[in-house]
């Protein structure tokens, strides 16, 4: 009884509307169609946003003689319903000059779309907050998921009332800004650095609201590298000197294992001896305790939830965004999402929108995003297992999404012959770069410490690399050691 009576007058209640703001458009519409109905479009008003029927057919009607560039007036409105039989539907003429005596004046037209557009979002958000109700009445979805969905109603509301068009001249002077800030050489002008000069240079940093897919075949080395970034990034380890919150969503690796990993490749200590029992010495121990203290500060988060759905994902990193202002997302692995809408219409296309809702998210969140990706059995049976972009698996949506397509080996592991003498040699190729070059970037990867270094390029001999240095620099010679480049002589 008591449900019943706090249900029933929210069902008397009429959604939100005003009968006199949706009157005065249709008038000033009709007295002075020019400049009316160009705000109109502007202002994106369809005609969703009149609540009444009557409203809204006269809108559809105006909305139609407009793309045909026909003129609107009450003589020529009318005479178009009649042909169209929506004239008697509406109460005949006489309910058009209503319209134009209602209408106090044309020149508060902008105020009445205002009134409008607020009226409808409000119905909106009434209408996505009944859905979420009855989702969590009748679905047999978790409650995350309901959720999850719930704010992505919710988001794409926001993101409709604050969508604006930016002034042209608003652009020019950001651009100038950026160009300036460049040229005058501010650290994290261009992206967001990696700590890894090698992929800086190439990349010029991790760009806002880019997609960036690390794809290599298993054992590779892709989450290591990505947790190097993560880590160089949360610890201010980067040429900017400044640390940045990264959310690192782990779907193969318990958080547990990756923080193995971290506090070993730091110390420069073997963790399969420790996961093996073997003794470490006083030393070791210290530069563990070391370390750790080092690592308090990091700015890392992980979640390592199996399973998760990708609007799972995005909701977690909405939450993550607002709490901690995160500037990187990392996503281990893209494969192991789901999608729930098209789980039932092959892993292709269910591949296709994870891969779509990942850049939505970078753009939404203006960071970018690094996923990893599984490249096909093909890349063993073609070029001596070096990899390319069709060999990105299950769709070629993500080679379309993504803004950086980096494809990682290491060729002496793969049985490229040509580098059997350099056997710790990793090649990021940069396969594709929708605002920079392509090409491959040289890196020494320390299997038992699963960290990566900056590499010299192995075609050329140690020494003419160190005579081009001196000739480049000749009053810093040492700057080379300082980039912490391994020379490739085919020694570990």
């Amino acid at each position: 009884m008591n449900k019943e009576l706090t249900q029933q007058p929210q069902d008397l209640r009429l959604p939100p509307h005003s009968a006199e703001a949706e009157a005065s458009v249709l008038g000033s519409i009709l007295l002075d169609h020019a400049r009316s109905i160009d705000l109109c479009t502007q202002s994106k008003l369809d005609e969703d946003a009149f609540h009444l029927p009557i409203h809204k057919t006269i809108y559809e009607c105006m909305l139609k003689m407009h793309s045909e560039q026909k003129a609107i007036d009450l003589v020529t409105l009318a005479e178009y319903m009649a042909s169209t039989s929506k004239l008697q539907v509406i109460g005949g003429p006489i309910t058009l000059e209503q319209l134009i005596n209602t209408t106090p004046t044309i020149a508060h037209i902008e105020y009445y779309i205002s009134i409008l557009r607020e009226k409808h979002q409000r119905r909106k958000i009434i209408a996505h907050s009944r859905a979420t109700e009855q989702a969590a009445y009748t679905s047999t979805d978790p409650a995350e998921t309901i959720i999850a969905q719930a704010e992505e109603s919710v988001m794409q509301l926001t993101n409709q009332i604050q969508t604006t068009t930016k002034n042209w001249k608003d652009i020019l002077r950001d651009t100038m800004d950026k160009i300036n800030r460049l040229a005058a050489g501010e650290k994290g002008a261009a992206g967001l650095t990696t700590g890894i000069t090698n992929i800086d240079n190439k990349i010029l940093g991790l760009k806002q609201s880019e997609l960036i897919i690390i794809a290599a075949r298993p054992s590779q080395g892709k989450t290591s590298l990505a947790m190097n970034i993560a880590q160089n990034i949360a610890q201010g380890n980067t040429s900017e000197h400044t640390s940045h919150h990264v959310a690192v969503f782990s779907s193969e690796m318990s958080d547990e294992a990756l923080a193995m990993r971290i506090i070993c490749g730091t110390s420069q200590i073997n963790s399969h001896q420790i996961a093996q029992g073997h003794h470490i010495s006083q030393e070791q121990q210290q530069r563990l305790k070391q370390t750790y203290q080092n690592l308090q500060t990091a700015k890392l988060h992980i979640d390592d939830q199996a399973g998760l759905d990708i609007a799972q994902v995005r909701s977690r990193a909405r939450r993550f965004k607002q709490k901690y202002n995160i500037q990187l997302i990392i996503i281990d692995y893209l494969q192991l999402l789901s999608c729930r809408e098209y789980s039932k219409q092959g892993r292709q296309l269910e591949t296709m929108a994870i891969s779509g809702q990942l850049k939505a998210m970078a753009k939404e969140l203006k960071i970018p995003v690094i996923a990893l990706s599984q490249l096909s059995r093909a890349t063993e049976t073609h070029n001596n297992g070096i990899p390319r972009l069709s060999d990105l698996r299950d769709s070629g949506a993500i080679e379309q999404d993504a803004d950086l397509v980096a494809l990682l080996r290491r060729p002496a592991k793969n049985g490229e012959t040509k580098y059997q003498s350099t056997p710790n040699l990793a090649i990021l190729e940069i396969a594709k770069q929708r605002n920079g070059p392509t090409g491959e970037i040289y890196l020494h990867f320390q299997d038992q410490y699963t960290t990566f270094k900056n590499a010299t390029d192995p075609n050329i001999s140690p020494l003419d690399k160190i005579k081009q240095q001196t000739t480049t620099n000749p009053t810093e010679p040492e700057a080379y050691e300082q980039q912490q480049e391994v020379h490739l002589f085919g020694l570990d």
